[in-house]
This record gives C-alpha cells, sequence and structure tokens, in this order.
C-alpha cells in the first residue's frame, strides 16, 4: 500500500494561499508516488483552545472537504478535542507516520502544528521529521493572502477583493424564511435568507449575486444586507434577496447566494416611493454586473 503525503491546516476559504500549498503538495506527492492527503480540522482550533477568539468561518465543513476534493487532495477531517491540543509536534508527526501512513509533510510559511508549534520553525519540522522517516517541505509563500484577510473583506463589504483572495466568488448558505412580504407589495419580492450558522456574512449593503435554488438552478439576484432602515425599526440584521425574473414558493428550502459585487452601500429613503426608484436601478445595475460575469464563464 502506497503511503500519504500531508499537509495540514485549518484550510478555511480554501483560498489561493492554500492552493498554492495544495500545489507543493501534489508535485511532490507525484514524485514520490505517494497519494495527497490534506488534515484538516472539524472545527476551528481557537473554538477550543480561546473561544472568545475563535473566526466565523468562510466556508462550511462540507464545502471545505467538497473544494479539497476538486483541488486534487483527499480531505482528510480530525476532531480538535483535548486531545490533540496537548499533543507536541513530535508527537502529531508520529501519529502521522502510524494512523495515517504519512511519509512527507507540506507546510506553509506561517503553518504551525503541535502544543508547541508556535515556538518552532520550518527547520525545527525539518529535524524532527528527519528522526521519524518523514520529508518535510516548506511551501511557497503567497503573499497578501490568507483566511483572516478574506474574512475581514467579506465584513467590510469588499466582496471583490475577498473574491480575488479565494480565487473564486464567495457564496453563503443558508434557508429561506418568511419575511413582512413588503417587497412584493412594490414589485419587488425578496427571499428572506437564514444564513447557515458560523459563517462570515458580508457586511451592509446592496450586492450583485447568483442565486443556486433547491433544484440547483440558478439565477439572478439582487441582494440587500441591512437593517432595511426604510420600512423597519430596529437593527436587526437581514438578508433579502430579489431573485430576477423568478416566482414560487421556496419557504424553508435550502438556496445558496454567490456574491459577485457590491453596489451601494445600503440607505434609508424618504418614502416607499423613492426606495421603489431605487431598487429598479438596483435591478438594472445587477443584470449588468451578471451578464458580464456570464461572458467571461463562457
Amino acid at each position: 500500500m502506497n503511503g500519504n503525503a500531508a499537509a495540514i491546516g485549518t484550510f478555511d476559504g480554501v483560498h489561493l494561499g492554500h492552493a498554492a500549498v495544495i500545489s507543493c503538495l501534489k508535485e511532490i506527492a507525484s514524485e514520490k508516488g505517494l497519494q495527497p492527503i490534506a488534515i484538516t480540522f472539524d472545527r476551528h482550533p481557537l473554538s477550543l483552545i480561546a473561544p472568545e477568539r475563535a473566526p466565523l468561518s468562510i466556508t462550511t465543513i462540507h464545502k471545505k472537504e467538497d473544494l479539497l476534493s476538486k483541488a486534487g487532495v483527499v480531505p482528510v477531517v480530525v476532531p480538535f478535542d483535548e486531545s490533540l491540543r496537548s499533543t507536541t509536534a513530535s508527537d502529531w508527526m508520529k501519529m502521522l507516520r502510524d494512523d495515517y501512513n504519512v511519509e512527507a509533510i507540506v507546510v506553509g510559511y506561517d503553518n504551525t502544528f503541535g502544543c508547541d508549534g508556535v515556538a518552532l520553525s520550518v527547520a525545527d519540522y525539518k529535524e524532527i521529521g528527519s528522526r521519524l522517516g518523514i520529508e518535510v517541505t516548506e511551501a511557497p509563500f503567497v503573499a497578501g493572502i490568507s483566511s483572516s484577510a478574506i474574512r475581514k473583506a467579506i465584513s467590510s463589504g469588499r466582496i471583490e477583493e475577498a473574491n480575488a483572495m479565494l480565487g473564486r466568488k464567495f457564496s453563503l448558505p443558508g434557508v429561506v424564511v418568511e419575511g413582512n412580504k413588503l417587497g412584493r407589495t412594490i414589485g419587488f419580492p425578496t427571499a428572506n435568507i437564514l444564513p447557515h450558522a458560523g459563517i462570515v456574512l458580508p457586511g451592509n449593503g446592496v450586492y450583485a449575486a447568483f442565486a443556486t435554488l433547491p433544484d440547483g438552478s440558478r439565477r439572478g439576484a439582487m441582494v440587500n444586507v441591512g437593517t432595511r432602515p426604510t420600512v423597519r425599526r430596529g437593527n436587526n440584521m437581514t438578508i433579502e434577496a430579489h431573485i430576477l425574473g423568478w416566482k414560487g414558493d421556496i419557504y424553508g428550502m435550502p438556496i445558496k447566494l454567490t456574491f459577485v459585487a457590491r453596489m451601494r452601500d445600503e440607505e434609508k429613503f424618504n418614502s416607499i416611493e423613492a426606495l421603489r426608484r431605487q431598487l429598479e436601478k438596483d435591478t438594472a445595475k445587477t443584470q449588468i454586473f451578471l451578464d458580464k460575469v456570464s461572458r467571461q464563464e463562457k
């Protein structure tokens, strides 16, 4: 049975920085006749170590597994528990060798693992690996791209910047729940989205997006993220998608919003009629953005 070459990390977002690590991993695996695997966790380590500092996720665990598989590696999800938290880097690598048949490890420039990993350098990992019969390689550095930077861009509404770092468009899964149905009275019915728990949300504003419906079809959508100041009181945040040219009942069903561009800030208008006129402009602008993307995808 052939062994494995492994990369270890949270891989949140599976972004272009991760792509460099995966590319290096696949190259080494190919040279050595090994299977490339990505070892990741069922939760962010900080959710156990320091819950108050644990970040929201860019993707669900299932989406992460799918992205890793599409990148050409086998995802291996391990539970991050107290036992793993207290495991030293040396014992980590021994476990990988004995339990996962790992013969080579690829690490990113800031990649650490093991309870003592913060104090270790790549040279230290290489030295430990040499004692255990595991070859350790450092992957190329991709400047300016990290999961933290992507989360910040998303939550600040800089969706195109986030998309550039991801190497694809950010998507938000959720379920359609019942809203106040005001949109339909002014010609802009919306699906009120309850997002998947624990996923980072785009900053307030109006976005051009694609909506993937329960039947798998994709439609253009104008999405408002915010408090809808013109029509409601309070600061409760909502995510509402006006799905272009579509009518139907999808209450209680899953939906995915894929964000293309942020078009404007959320605004408070002096009247419902002023809001309606702005929504007409937003719809036209949304269609322009989405037509451009559709042409690029062909």
